[in-house]
């Protein structure tokens, strides 16, 4: 099921079927369109309500007609700590709709009945829009011998973002300048960090406030960067980029790899014993902070000489300079390739013919060595061994250039309404640390103040965690695990409750739009199991 087929339209705006409350009824309202093929289902699973002929998928490619059955196209990923290589790792769930092997038994056993082996995550387990109903798992188990339950769901997020963490010295744009994706504005250069520049992806007002192609270009970045794929973008003023989590940014077509091991202050000082006696000058060269040892405390500690050199730039503190040139590509993010253009005069009388001088960058990939002729002029020498081996120590301590992804979210409406049905008592319980909050298993650090606002780093969650709806917004994964009795306190869902046994044969407690298969995945080895783990508060 590849094809998907567009909404016949949405004339009509005839109120839903009402459900006798305290029933236990979760039904669809009627299609909107009273002209629809009878061959044809309509998606309740987001706000479009694409009406599907059979045998296609929406338009979002999660959500198919299978023989008049809505159903979730992806399996529901389950975590296990390790897999035996005969187990299945595709498995389809005791439902009408799905495809199941004559004879066939479960491929697991009384041990897996345990929450400490397995944990159902929200990727592909469907959601709870339109809002009103219980989230698609419910899942009751135990942990150390507590009872325990996680409420599992896909959240439909339209405020969200990614915060892009890219190690490089290198300019990528100045503050606030647009990140373009296929020509469109989809997020901005935010405050560079020690050793990275910071970029804020996506969020609400790209998503939904500009024009339909923002929107649509926004939410495909989103998911592929989520997914852990490759994306070129563009800044305006700045640089071409490709980023990809866990991977080595690629600038302007050259592949990064070295992060820096601190500004041009933190290099002179950190290396400053080194180089005492082997070099009579070293000038750090740093976009932000250059170093200048002779002048700096760490030389003075050491009784290094004066140099007599003078630099270009303005004088912070001693031996440390800001504004030596401007931003760029060049020698330690600076736009300059001739480090003697930062380097104004010498002072005759201190300055002195044979001083050996050293320049290099905050990585160690640029570096030379000089020394002083009769006239005060810099004379570029071949680098002594004794000298190479500290830039190469400076090198060594630069960690691989990699850019980081983090999922920024907040969960609003369908997500805790589907875990309760008076919402703020979630939000106080988490706050309280009585509930762990997953994305896809992996830790979702919680920020302070009010609401649920998680994030968590992309590549600890499971591959291909996100998703899109076209109207348009994000698809990802969220869990939340309590101890039983505190689920009863904050108002849970309990007739919808059922055993991990349920959930392991039967799947989603729901028919329509329930996913058709389990898959088994390892947890990532970096994660902490969720269950009977407290939440990461800020």
């Amino acid at each position: 099921m590849t094809e998907h087929t567009k909404t016949d339209g949405l004339p009509g705006m005839d109120m839903p079927v009402a459900f006798e409350a305290g029933s236990g009824a979760f039904g669809k309202a009627p299609p909107r369109n009273e002209k629809m093929s009878s061959a044809k289902v309509e998606c309740n699973a987001c706000p479009v309500l694409c009406q599907i002929s059979d045998g296609r998928t929406g338009a979002c490619d999660r959500y198919a007609n299978k023989e008049g059955v809505l159903v979730r196209v992806d399996p529901v990923l389950l975590l296990r700590r390790e897999i035996a290589s005969e187990t299945p790792v595709l498995v389809p769930f005791d439902r009408p709709a799905a495809e199941k092997s004559e004879g066939s038994v479960p491929d697991w056993d009384g041990d897996l009945l345990h929450a400490d082996e397995v944990f159902v995550t929200g990727v592909g387990s469907s959601t709870t829009y339109p809002d009103y109903k219980p989230a698609p798992f419910i899942v009751a188990s135990k942990a150390q011998g507590v009872d325990m339950v996680t409420v599992v769901t896909e959240g439909i997020f339209s405020y969200c973002s990614f915060k892009v963490k890219i190690d490089t010295d290198r300019f990528l744009g100045s503050e606030q300048a647009n990140v373009r994706y296929r020509g469109e504005v989809v997020g901005h250069v935010t405050t560079a960090e020690y050793g990275s520049q910071m970029l804020s992806l996506g969020g609400v007002h790209h998503l939904t406030g500009g024009s339909k192609k923002e929107g649509r270009m926004t939410a495909e970045l989103m998911q592929l960067l989520g997914n852990k794929k490759a994306v070129e973008c563009t800044i305006d003023g700045g640089s071409t980029l490709v980023i990809q989590a866990g991977k080595a940014p690629i600038v302007n077509g050259v592949e990064e790899q070295r992060m820096r091991v601190g500004c041009g202050s933190a290099a002179v000082g950190i290396f400053a014993r080194q180089f005492a006696g082997v070099a009579d000058e070293v000038v750090v060269v740093d976009d932000h902070i250059t170093g200048v040892l002779t002048e700096h405390q760490a030389g003075r500690c050491l009784d290094m000489a004066p140099s007599g050199i003078q630099m270009l730039g303005r004088k912070s503190t001693p031996g440390r300079y800001f504004q030596v040139a401007n931003p760029g590509n060049g020698w330690g993010g600076t736009d300059i390739a001739d480090p003697l253009s930062i380097i104004e005069g010498w002072e005759e009388g201190v300055a002195r013919p044979g001083l050996r001088l050293l320049m290099t960058s905050t990585t160690g990939e640029h570096a030379q060595w000089y020394v002083l002729d009769e006239a005060l002029k810099p004379v570029e020498q071949p680098m002594p061994p004794e000298v190479r081996r500290i830039v190469e120590r400076i090198g060594e301590n630069c960690e691989p250039s990699l850019c980081t992804v983090l999922f920024l979210g907040g969960a609003g409406g369908s997500l805790r309404a589907g875990v309760t049905e008076n919402p703020v008592l979630l939000t106080r319980a988490i706050k309280r640390a009585l509930v762990n909050v997953t994305c896809g298993g992996a830790p979702a650090y919680v920020w302070p103040g009010g609401g649920i606002t998680v994030m968590a780093d992309v590549m600890r969650m499971p591959d291909n965690s996100f998703g899109t709806v076209p109207t348009p917004a994000i698809v990802a994964p969220i869990e939340f695990s309590m101890r039983r009795d505190d689920y009863l306190a904050l108002g849970g869902h309990m007739e919808h409750i059922f055993p991990l046994e349920q959930a392991l044969a039967r799947g989603a407690w729901q028919e329509d739009g329930a996913p058709l298969a389990r898959q088994w995945v390892v947890i990532d080895e970096a994660n902490p199991w969720p269950l009977g783990h407290p939440p990461m508060l800020g």
